[in-house]
């Protein structure tokens, strides 16, 4: 069983090694984590997502813009905060 915590360690790592000007799809970490059981598991990663980004640590964009996560209608990516970015 995938606990939040690994979620959230993997949603920073695959932001973090794209960079604050590249972004990562919520399914491409779900499939990472959840292989065939991915769709099921979105709604977690997606959560843990939002308190990532209400924590600072990652933006989440809609067509490359940051998008408020209290009213996400449709497909999201997610960035890397600024003040987040480790390899610089």
């Amino acid at each position: 069983m995938v606990m939040l915590s690994e979620i959230s360690k993997t949603i920073l790592a695959e932001a973090d090694k794209r960079g604050p000007d590249k972004s990562t799809c919520p399914s491409e970490i779900s499939r990472m984590l959840f292989g065939d059981d991915w769709r099921k598991e979105m709604g977690k990663v997606r959560e843990v997502a939002i308190g990532l980004h209400r924590e600072g640590k990652v933006v989440i964009t809609q067509k490359g813009v940051p998008i408020d996560v209290d009213h996400i209608k449709g497909p999201v990516r997610i960035k890397i905060s600024q003040n987040e970015n480790r390899s610089d």
